[in-house]
């Protein structure tokens, strides 16, 4: 019990020490409770909602299908059930805008990709629809309420039966925008008012478990060489489930690798102190041993320190998540994705973890710094440690130099390399917190970069798409016009090897500047008549350089999946939605048609912008138009979606390196107490002794800032290959604001410290300090 109110009074005499260490285990459990909860019940929500729906393993397009095909395609092996659909586009006008509406019937006994209700009922009969519960609240829809949409020009009427969600469509599109896009489902009895016939377009196939999906999507298509095959998409290479697990793997990454490195630095830290006050207090452990105290006692003692640290910084950290990470999971993944139920919750065993790992560190770091105390004996214990021999440094080898240097910078220098371990240790600790600042600048640097490009690429005013089927002849153009440029975008798989990526395909002519194309040094690009202009992001997963063939397959239903090899122009940099882009004439000298469907526009001035748009807005062949506001949305999400987690990991940061430097020169000052008491009696001021702890701890920064600006950029590329995808680029350089901006914070915190720490100095006893066992 008394070494219990040892352990509580070493406490109150550093207290500020104390909270330090928790609030660096805090940093590192605040992280792993967050990301480890984001992920886990992510995963195991996923995994549950698209076995209970029983998401399809393969989607199968045709021009057309009988029920007749699809039951001699059911004997295929290897298919565990299959079902026949048929999917349109659709669009509905509102006063200020058009939205689409993807509509699939629904089987007459749906056990493949089922809906989940969440108000009224699934459509039973002619002309009921189930809509899309996200796109119904944007637009104040509710059950029983018609709903007027357009398909091909013809007009339908439906009444909504049912609210609900689908496993298919848990990520719509990269912003999830409901207001413009959603989904719906219809009676299988309305199929023919919508396809003038009863035949269906895709199939859904469940596949037996364990069985090869690529195997299984060979053989369709060989049984379908008679029927009207068009393409197929395995499940994983659909865009909503392949989001969703790139979303879990970053999430498992990130749980697992930034929580190490945190309690990393909290293992140096407690290194580093737990020596100190081991080193300090060796009269105490003399006496302790002298009065019979074992060993294992006394080093259990100096155990509790770190474990209580361990406990009291998980549990504060676990607490600080569930309150605001937890809450910011929530609200990001509605924004991000459509699953309905699922709940975030820190499970208590999280707590566990930081615990064990921030205790074990501590434990360590005990033993490693009392071992050769703990084997001495007690007389030799209650002696001071003997001073070290120190030789002379290769500076005072060097004539007339040490000569000229004054004595308080002789002190500092002698200081660092009599104890050079420490002082290396002690870097470390500052090295590792910069390396962290440097990354949590510079990731929320390329975030705004990634959002700003999108200005930067596109500069039109109005981009306009037109309705499916509208000739070059059908399409006009108003007075107030400054530039037109058309363009189409074809939905793509690119090939390499054996495997497949969904990719889109823009064609436009190299004359288009409203469109902006920049290589990785950020040099404007151009189209030409000879190649593709590759996205980076695909450049980099897949090895691809300028002048090489890539073979790109065109998916859409009008080209029947022809594939065909194009020479590599250029790689270019894209950092938001990566798409390849080649010219009309290239496009035509490999076989494919072209055939506009958008318009890129740039009005004389703003005035004359809302005349344009009005006259577009009246186009019966214009399907949609979009905006700057539209391009800002798209930034914005972008920012919102990421900006929380990079801006708690800059805080973070900051704590961290302040603990370091913190901690690190509150040893300096307890390990130097007798030189410094000696520096007082010898008339040398307070802020003198100040100054020399400043120099010296403003020396170990400079150092490990040194050695952290070349690797940080190695660090940074590491966490940026994580995080982008063929998908979504990041930038991976470093800028210089983002280095200089995490220099000049680690040396404040440094200078915040030793203000902090200027008390300490201020009372040292001389006499105590002085005073010795002989």
């Amino acid at each position: 019990m008394k070494l219990l109110y040892k352990l509580i009074r070493d406490i109150k005499q550093s207290i500020g020490q104390f909270i330090a260490f928790t609030l660096v285990v805090a940093v590192g459990a605040f992280f792993y409770a967050g990301l480890v909860t984001y992920s886990n019940n992510l995963s195991a929500y996923t995994e549950a909602y698209f076995t209970e729906h029983n998401l399809s393993d393969l989607h199968v397009y045709y021009n057309q299908i009988s029920q007749n095909d699809l039951a001699d395609l059911s004997e295929i092996e290897g298919i565990n059930k299959i079902e026949g659909r048929y999917t349109f586009d659709a669009t509905q006008a509102f006063t200020d805008a058009k939205a689409s509406l993807k509509i699939h019937s629904l089987p007459a006994s749906n056990e493949i990709n089922t809906p989940t209700i969440l108000a009224g009922k699934i459509p039973s009969k002619k002309n009921e629809i189930l809509l899309d519960s996200r796109y119904a609240k944007e637009h104040d829809f509710q059950v029983g309420d018609q709903i007027h949409i357009s398909v091909d020009e013809r007009d339908f009427t439906f009444i909504i039966s049912g609210l609900g969600e689908n496993v298919e469509h848990a990520k719509k599109n990269e912003i999830q925008d409901h207001k413009t896009y959603g989904f719906a489902y219809m009676a299988e009895e309305t199929i023919p008012e919508i396809a003038d016939g009863s035949s269906y377009n895709e199939i859904m196939i469940d596949a037996k478990e364990g069985y090869d999906i690529d195997k299984l999507g060979k053989s369709i298509e060989l049984h379908s060489k008679q029927l009207s095959y068009v393409n197929q998409v395995s499940k994983e290479r659909t865009f909503s489930y392949s989001k969703i697990n790139e979303t879990i793997q970053n999430n498992k990454w990130m749980s697992m690798v930034i929580p190490f490195v945190l309690f990393l630095i909290e293992a140096i830290i407690l290194l580093l102190a737990m020596s100190r006050i081991i080193d300090s207090q060796r009269n105490q452990v003399g006496i302790m041993k002298a009065l019979g105290v074992q060993n294992r006692n006394i080093m259990l003692h100096y155990m509790g320190y770190p474990v209580l640290v361990g406990i009291i910084g998980s549990i504060l950290g676990c607490v600080i998540a569930n309150l605001v990470f937890i809450p910011f999971v929530i609200a990001s993944s509605a924004r991000a994705y459509s699953l309905p139920g699922i709940q975030f919750s820190l499970s208590f065993y999280s707590i566990i973890p930081p615990i064990i790992f921030s205790s074990a560190f501590g434990v360590l770091a005990c033993y490693l710094s009392g071992r050769t105390l703990f084997k001495e004996c007690a007389a030799q214990a209650m002696r001071p440690k003997p001073p070290k021999t120190m030789k002379k440094l290769f500076i005072e080898r060097i004539p007339g130099l040490w000569s000229r240097l004054s004595y308080s910078y002789k002190l500092i220098l002698r200081n660092i390399f009599l104890n050079k371990q420490k002082a290396f240790a002690s870097s470390i600790g500052v090295f590792v917190s910069t390396l962290l600042l440097i990354t949590a600048f510079g990731t929320q640097a390329a975030l705004l970069k990634v959002a700003n490009q999108i200005e930067d690429v596109y500069t039109y005013d109005l981009r306009v798409d037109y309705t499916v089927g509208t000739t070059p002849d059908q399409i006009k153009l108003p007075s107030g016009v400054k530039n037109s440029y058309d363009l189409s975008t074809f939905p793509v798989e690119f090939i390499k090897d054996d495997v497949k990526e969904n990719a889109t395909f823009v064609v436009t002519s190299k004359e288009n500047t409203l469109i902006h194309f920049f290589d990785e040094n950020d040099n404007r690009i151009s189209l030409e008549d000879n190649g593709v202009l590759v996205p980076k992001s695909y450049a980099d997963k897949y090895h691809i350089v300028e002048g090489d063939t890539i073979t790109i397959s065109f998916t859409a239903p009008e080209l029947q999946n022809k594939s065909v090899d194009m020479k590599v122009l250029q790689i270019s940099t894209q950092y938001s939605n990566p798409s390849f882009y080649s010219t009309p004439a290239y496009l035509q000298s490999v076989g494919i048609d072209y055939t506009p469907t958008s318009l890129f526009v740039k009005a004389n001035s703003e005035a004359d912008l809302f005349s344009v748009r009005t006259f577009f807005d009246q186009d019966q062949h214009v399907d949609s138009i979009s905006d700057k506001d539209d391009r800002k949305k798209s930034a914005q999400y972008i920012l919102n979606q990421n900006s929380f987690v990079f801006i708690m990991f800059i805080i973070c940061a900051v704590i961290l390196s302040f603990g370091a430097i913190y901690t690190i020169s509150s040893i300096n000052i307890y390990e130097r107490n007798r030189e410094l008491a000696t520096l007082k009696v010898l008339g040398y001021q307070k802020n003198k002794i100040n100054r020399l702890i400043f120099f010296e701890n403003i020396i170990l920064t400079t150092f490990a800032v040194i050695v952290a600006l070349p690797l940080s950029s190695y660090v940074y590329a590491i966490i940026v290959k994580a995080l982008s995808s063929t998908h979504q680029q990041i930038p991976d350089q470093l800028n210089i604001s983002s280095m200089l901006a995490s220099v000049i914070l680690a040396y404040l915190l440094t200078v915040l410290s030793n203000l902090l720490l200027w008390r300490k100095v201020t009372k040292i006893n001389m006499i105590e300090s002085l005073k010795s066992i002989e």
